[in-house]
């Protein structure tokens, strides 16, 4: 009998301390959707530290003299570039795991299907995006976005082309996307300090204006667009465009880990005081430095003036709504 009860005290204390190991057990992070991932081949030659907000300080150039340098690395904690594509999957993948993220993600395409066969099933959205007409025929787009692989159109960046993404060049591109049901994400606004007399010739600023999709919305106006970067600086023309087009969001990557911080908590505070808070999508614009999602992701949640439930919809709600995604795999 005394065995019999020893066994029995002994089972009981197995049973509180497995109770108490799944009770003291860290909380899964909150779900985080990050719209706007680059899946990039590392190239060493081009790879350099960078520090977030790197041009709170914009000087000029001289033209006869070379070309500056504008990533601004007078910071204690510069973010480290990867330095292999391995070393950069290892790294997106853990982050992504540690953070409870899912990410939307496109660019080079063997580095999205290597990402997405090596992710858990459904965290990784892949991606294509249309340019200029040139890189794809309608048909052989038609056929990428008929495969089912690919769920968004994106990143679309015709002004880095000099082209306007209400061009009729591009037209059959976007009504393929209409027709199918496919959101699109249209790059507009800032490509940095200098884009078009440095790295980019057929840059024009005035292309980033997000009047002008209002030609392309017209002629698809069953088209879902989210407007990438907020079309930074251009808040006014955002706010006008958006309300004017219910089906038209955005995210808020790129200028918010590169422009000075009071500008982007002004920038992302505007659009959510003229109450545009349910269709603000976090996105990182991601490429080269694992550690910019955390960066990044520590913008919105340090933001005073949001409320828990803003930031939740920022970094998570809007774009399950957006992408008609099914709330329930995230639990």
């Amino acid at each position: 009998m005394d065995k019999i009860k020893s066994t029995l005290f002994l089972f009981c204390i197995a049973c509180g301390l497995n109770a108490y190991s799944q009770s003291s057990a860290p909380a899964k992070p909150l779900p985080i959707i990050d719209v706007h991932v680059h899946t990039m081949k590392v190239n060493p030659a081009w790879s350099s530290p960078m520090c977030p907000w790197f041009l709170s300080d914009m000087p000029g150039a001289d033209p006869n003299e070379p070309a500056p340098f504008f990533m601004n690395l007078d910071c204690s904690d510069p973010l480290q570039p990867a330095r292999s594509d391995e070393e950069m999957q290892a790294a997106v993948l853990e982050t992504m795991e540690r953070l409870n993220m899912t990410i939307v993600a496109f660019s080079d395409a063997e580095i999205l299907h290597r990402w997405y066969n090596a992710a858990p099933k459904g965290r990784i959205i892949p991606g294509i995006g249309i340019s200029n007409a040139n890189e794809m025929s309608v048909e052989a787009f038609r056929d990428s976005l008929s495969n089912g692989f690919y769920k968004v159109m994106g990143e679309c960046a015709p002004q880095y082309q000099g082209i306007s993404p209400s061009d009729l060049s591009l037209d059959e591109y976007f009504g393929i996307a209409e027709e199918l049901g496919i959101p699109v994400g249209i790059h507009l606004g800032t490509g940095g300090n200098g884009m078009a007399n440095l790295t980019q010739p057929k840059y024009r600023a005035s292309l980033g204006n997000p009047f002008i999709l209002e030609d392309l919305l017209a002629r698809h106006p069953n088209l879902k667009v989210w407007i990438m970067h907020a079309g930074y600086p251009m808040i006014d023309e955002l706010i006008a465009l958006m309300g004017a087009n219910a089906y038209v969001y955005c995210d808020i990557s790129g200028f918010i880990w590169s422009y000075p911080l009071d500008e982007i908590h002004a920038y992302i505070k505007r659009i959510v005081q003229a109450g545009f808070g349910k269709r603000i999508m976090y996105g990182t614009d991601f490429m080269m430095w694992p550690k910019l999602f955390e960066t990044s992701i520590g913008v919105i949640e340090n933001a005073q003036y949001l409320s828990f439930n803003q930031k939740r919809d920022i970094l998570f709600n809007n774009a399950v709504r957006f992408f008609r995604l099914d709330e329930d795999q995230f639990k």
